[in-house]
């Protein structure tokens, strides 16, 4: 278990210069934006407008702070997403753009290679001590709110809002919610 705090994640300009994301994980370590096999982040978006295209990806998209976006994407209808809504996966290579509905959101981005690899993505409140299971390759879990203690093979490790552990190989996580939290589970596989 290799555990990322929130104060170590690297700050970096969008690809298309529109605003800010802080990378939470890549793969392989040090990738850059146009060759990574995996990526998690956080973007803050502030403005109305186009989404980056990443050629050969897909994403899933959630919503961590904020009121909410509608998102556009081509050949399909408008979706509203806020913080109650799942995750959403779309391809991140079809022309994409999102409406504020009241002011700035702060969104989870998932972003993988496609025939390469494919990833799901879940939202937990967690109120009770319980276990997850780790994907086959690589699992990581973004605490999101409240505070959590994992172990997985005996070792033990808290995460606190914005904390993640990255995970390889399958394994029986234990959670326990120090009061009612909120998990994001990332599994990425093989395609």
């Amino acid at each position: 278990m290799k555990i990322l705090r929130a104060s170590n994640h690297k700050r970096m300009p969008w690809k298309n210069g529109g605003g800010e994301t802080v990378e939470i994980a890549v793969f392989p370590e040090r990738a850059l934006l146009g060759d990574f096999d995996w990526r998690v982040s956080m973007a803050t978006v502030a403005s109305d407008g186009p989404f980056s295209s990443f050629p050969g990806i897909d994403r899933t998209l959630a919503i961590l702070e904020g009121k909410g976006m509608r998102l556009m994407i081509e050949g399909r209808e408008p979706v509203l997403m806020t913080g109650e809504t799942a995750p959403l996966p779309f391809p991140a290579d079809v022309a994409t753009s999102a409406t504020l509905v009241d002011g700035p959101i702060v969104d989870l981005n998932v972003m993988t290679r496609r025939g390469k690899l494919a990833h799901e993505v879940q939202r937990l409140t967690i109120d009770a001590p319980g276990t997850i299971e780790g994907s086959v390759e690589t699992t990581l879990l973004l605490c999101h709110a409240g505070a959590l203690r994992l172990t997985v093979a005996g070792e033990e490790s808290d995460l606190a809002p914005g904390d993640a552990a990255t995970l390889q190989g399958p394994a029986a996580i234990t959670v326990e919610p120090a009061s009612t939290s909120i998990l994001f589970v990332i599994r990425i596989d093989e395609a």
